[in-house]
């Protein structure tokens, strides 16, 4: 197979199954010829990220990304997505792995706010893991914005969603989703809110009729992810 890109999933494993719905849908396509040709390693057994970012005695996630690249790179596909929001934590050390290039996710979804023309603050909705370090709130404020990062009260509801209801019960809330976009519009006074987790991306695929000024981070990457495949076939 030639012309082909690499997804590097499985964290979680329904928010991968999203992405590729995404990237599979938004193709137009007559025939079957016409889809992408792409491979997918759903690596559902990588160690959590947020764990590990919140207390490094934890076991290690990087050794797993880095195989699962140099898997990659016996493969040569033209590009790498790597779908996991908090896994760009470590995409230094992923991308010194290997000449393939891989897609920033958080860095695509801020050059969005440029494009929109944001003029506001920005919240990140994200795991803990990502908030802490720095994973969106980096790119944003290199761009100029100011970022605005929940308090815990709001955060302890943003992780309840992505753990508890879409990770463990396999349950979508819509009223705690809204509760929570509705929080950061009022409350927290932001023009735009950034969804820098898979699971909240999953959500937003069921809430998409919400009136909220979301910028999903995952939606971005499908585009761009769509864009560099098709650029590749000519």
């Amino acid at each position: 197979m030639e012309n082909f890109f690499s997804i590097l999933g499985g964290m979680g494993t329904m928010a991968t199954e999203s992405f590729v719905r995404l990237i599979n849908h938004r193709v137009k396509a007559a025939k079957d010829q016409d889809y992408l040709n792409y491979v997918l390693f759903n690596h559902a057994t990588v160690p959590d990220r947020t764990a590990y970012i919140l207390d490094q005695r934890k076991e290690n996630p990087v050794p797993y990304l880095v195989e699962d690249v140099k898997k990659q790179n016996l493969l040569q596909p033209n590009f790498i997505v790597l779908t996991c929001n908090t896994a760009h934590y470590f995409f230094d050390d992923l991308q010194a792995e290997t000449t393939i290039p891989i897609l920033h996710m958080p860095r695509e979804a801020a050059k969005e706010l440029l494009r929109q023309k944001t003029t506001g603050k920005v919240a990140v909705l994200a795991t803990q893991g990502s908030i802490l370090a720095g994973v969106y709130e980096k790119e944003i404020k290199a761009l100029g914005f100011d970022v605005v990062i929940p308090d815990q009260e709001l955060q302890e509801k943003v992780n309840y969603l992505i753990y508890h209801e879409i990770k463990e019960a396999d349950r979508l809330n819509k009223e705690l989703y809204f509760e929570i976009l509705e929080e950061v519009v009022q409350r927290l006074a932001c023009e735009k809110i950034i969804l820098g987790c898979t699971e909240l991306s999953l959500m937003q695929e069921v809430a998409s009729d919400n009136p909220y000024p979301v910028i999903d981070a995952q939606s971005i990457l499908a585009d761009r992810t769509i864009e560099m495949a098709l650029s590749a076939r000519k």
